[in-house]
């Protein structure tokens, strides 16, 4: 359940912005610009933390998984998102044996998240939309591995054809040690939006490095398709594509590259989605020689089952995972269906 999903935002537009007065000289000026703008009918672009997003649902990459899982969710309330999911993961090629044990709450103002695994590790998130368009969101890790622990703040601003976001992370608010992120999403035209965001990292006082990436995203008309593009001057660049086919059919294609003078590296990834109506297929295919399949089959509204599978060509390796997601809602399908409730709302967003 991504951020879009979690929360009823509408559109910017639609907020009414407050101005100088327009009798002043200035309040005239900035009245004639804004009315301006409003006559471009230019979107909001979105935020930066979502320009791939279309690639990242449509790909594996967020899940896929190997071995055996188990999710048991519990949902209390039918008119709120209120639930607590048991997670069970075993037989991991790559990761150790799991549970974790995971709340979360959310309204039209408010998410809430929380989680504990197995060693102890807690997770929370909180977000509050103090206006239709304007986000605080703080998350926090404890764990007992040493450096695993962080807090992390954010703030994101939605204008009417713009975006604006801060974002710092372990602030050291008396010698600004830490990790501070901003970024700005402008759309120029109907269809292209341009941006920047800047890293400062600034783990101890004496260490300091500015890092700035540039942003382009280009959609379609309709907003059937979508391309993206992430330039960093250090030579690592990001390329994506998707396009709605049909109604059931998704595509998107991947390309990153490493242009430095010690390295010169690239990976291209090509997946698509199809959605039936008790089952959703995804597969995927990189250069580097891996081919992966995801299916969920819906066998009754509350219970599916999970199958994927990965090969990789190159190293003769290959992975498997099978899984079961079981919901028990404490109200009838009867009210499921009267509120639109998709089967997405089965998995909770991870922290």
């Amino acid at each position: 359940m991504s951020k879009e999903e979690l929360s009823a935002i509408p559109s910017s537009s639609t907020q009414s912005i407050s101005s100088p007065s327009a009798s002043s000289p200035f309040g005239r000026i900035y009245n004639n610009f804004y009315q301006w703008r409003c006559s471009l009918g230019l979107p909001n672009p979105g935020t930066v933390e979502n320009l791939q997003r279309e690639v990242k649902n449509t790909q594996l990459t967020n899940v896929f998984f190997d071995g055996a899982r188990a999710d048991l969710t519990k949902s209390f309330s039918p008119s709120s998102v209120f639930q607590v999911t048991h997670s069970l993961a075993l037989g991991s090629q790559t990761i150790p044996a799991s549970y974790n044990y995971q709340t979360i709450f959310v309204n039209s103002n408010i998410v809430m998240q929380g989680s504990i695994d197995n060693e102890g590790s807690l997770h929370g998130k909180f977000s509050r939309h103090w206006t239709p368009n304007n986000t605080t969101t703080i998350l926090a890790q404890l764990s007992k591995r040493e450096g695993h622990s962080m807090i992390q703040f954010e703030q994101d601003y939605q204008g009417l054809d713009y975006t604006a976001g801060v974002k710092a992370v372990y602030p050291g608010p008396t010698e600004f040690t830490g990790i501070y992120v901003g970024n700005y999403l402008q759309s120029v035209t109907k269809n292209l939006a341009l941006g920047a965001e800047v890293i400062h990292q600034k783990p101890a006082p004496e260490m300091d490095h500015l890092s700035t990436s540039y942003l382009l995203k280009y959609s379609g008309t309709k907003r059937d398709w979508i391309a993206t593009a992430t330039i960093r001057p250090s030579g690592v660049h990001q390329l994506t594509y998707w396009q709605k086919i049909s109604e059931k059919l998704d595509v998107a294609a991947d390309l990153q590259a490493m242009v430095t003078p010690t390295r010169r590296d690239a990976i291209a990834t090509i997946g698509a989605k199809y959605e039936l109506r008790a089952a959703n297929f995804r597969t995927q295919l990189d250069s580097s020689g891996k081919i992966s399949a995801w299916l969920e089959q819906r066998l009754a509204p509350t219970f599916a089952f999970l199958v994927c599978g990965e090969i990789d060509h190159l190293k003769s390796t290959s992975k498997f995972g099978v899984g079961v997601v079981v919901e028990m809602p404490n109200f009838s399908m009867e009210d499921m269906e009267a509120l639109g409730m998709p089967s997405q709302a089965m998995y909770p967003p991870q922290p």
